[in-house]
């Protein structure tokens, strides 16, 4: 109870705190517009003091206008931010900071004010997040690393740039594969005892464990971090409230499916791990727990998913629905898309597309690494390179391998 309490207390400063922050700013509304850098200029008398004007309605509302369109580029760049970009931002533990320094949250960019509140609540997780937006961006390089789309990151606190405005396969991938990295994040950090909230898990002894074999041990506590990547990753979604029917609607309804896929990846692929106890390794006993599987295990399961990924559309009762009946309805495990991919041939400004020129290809392969696919029939260069490796490798008594260091000559070949 005085946990609870605590925290309620905590989400009362932060509101009162938000309150006043919000009373400044309308006190200042007639001189400045903030975070955008535009400033309304104010008459003065020759003693330099302020000279109220009185303005009718309209031309009040001509002026914001004016504001806004000068500063709509800059709004623009703010609603594009995600918090993917805590994978780019190195985020330092709570503890760390010393009094009167800036809090912790005030300095991550990319939250929406849902996710920022969770902030403030639930600091020490943070650090997770961002672990888990990393280790999902890896994974998604790895599996469309000989894909004309390779998963490829820009440098600006969108992450992925604008290609994630198009609600293609590629989209759904990436929302799943970092709601699955937060899970498998979160859930390792209760284990290892970093967070304050949750520890070892607690599941059920699974049914079919034989009898003899004891159920113990600290294992990966994947339920706390599933409900917690649901309740940070899904807040941004929840906080939309379009048109229902609209297309972003159903956009919002297309990602909330695949973080949810995402999330049910890891949490299912979890599995029982086992260790051995007894005299000269006989096995006389066994202590098992509940362990996540390893991430490339999800990462192939939800590139699978990918590949039989559903096209939806907004139906009339504001649901998604098939866009060919033929097919099977989606499972909560499944991913969905409601635009088309383009073909990623091109560097595309207005897809966010960066397009094949320069990327290596496989000139003997017939799949997509192949130059004829991944160039998009433009051609492609050879040179030649160097290529390092170990080689010869013997093992030596007592106990280690040395290796000789090899240098080969390799052809190698770039899209034009």
């Amino acid at each position: 109870m005085g946990q609870r309490k605590g925290r309620k207390s905590i989400f009362r400063e932060c509101m009162k705190r938000d309150g006043e922050r919000e009373t400044e700013r309308q006190a200042h509304e007639q001189s400045t517009f903030p975070s955008s850098g535009c400033v309304v200029v104010t008459r003065r008398t020759m003693d330099n003091t302020p000279v109220r004007r009185k303005r009718t309605g309209a031309v009040r509302h001509l002026l914001l206008a004016a504001a806004f369109l000068a500063c709509s580029s800059q709004l623009l760049v703010v609603d594009a931010n995600s918090w993917w970009s805590l994978a780019l931002t190195p985020i330092q533990r709570p503890e760390m900071y010393i009094i009167g320094a800036q809090p912790l949250c005030s300095q991550l960019s990319g939250l929406s004010q849902g996710q920022r509140k969770l902030c403030q609540l639930y600091q020490d997780h943070m650090v997770y997040i961002g672990d888990g937006a990393k280790t999902g961006i890896k994974e998604c390089q790895y599996q469309f690393r000989q894909r004309r789309w390779n998963c490829s990151t820009v440098d600006n606190t969108s992450v992925f740039g604008r290609v994630m405005q198009i609600g293609s396969r590629e989209t759904a991938f990436t929302y799943a594969i970092s709601a699955a990295g937060v899970v498998n994040a979160v859930s390792r950090a209760c284990r290892e005892g970093e967070l304050s909230t949750c520890g070892c898990s607690r599941a059920a002894r699974p049914r079919d464990l034989p009898r003899d074999w004891l159920w113990g041990g600290c294992g990966d506590n994947v339920h706390y971090g599933y409900r917690f990547a649901r309740e940070f990753v899904d807040a941004r979604e929840r906080e939309k409230n379009y048109p229902r029917g609209s297309t972003e609607h159903a956009r919002t309804l297309m990602n909330l499916q695949n973080n949810e896929a995402g999330r049910q990846a890891a949490y299912n692929l979890a599995n029982v791990a086992c260790k051995c106890h007894g005299v000269s390794g006989s096995c006389s006993l066994k202590t098992c727990w509940l362990q996540l599987a390893d991430f490339r295990r999800v990462g192939e399961f939800l590139k699978e998913k990918y590949d039989s990924a559903a096209a939806m559309r907004i139906g009339r009762k504001g649901k998604l629905e098939l866009v060919d009946k033929r097919f099977n309805t989606p499972t909560p495990e499944d991913l969905v898309y409601t635009d088309t991919s383009p073909d990623y041939c091109l560097r595309n400004e207005t897809t966010g597309s960066l397009g094949t020129q320069g990327r290596l290809c496989n000139k003997t392969s017939e799949g997509m690494d192949g130059c004829e696919l991944m160039c998009c029939g433009r051609g492609y260069d050879q040179f030649k390179t160097y290529k390092h490796e170990r080689c010869h490798c013997k093992f030596h008594w007592c106990c280690y391998v040395k290796c000789k260091r090899c240098t080969t000559l390799v052809d190698q070949f770039v899209c034009k």
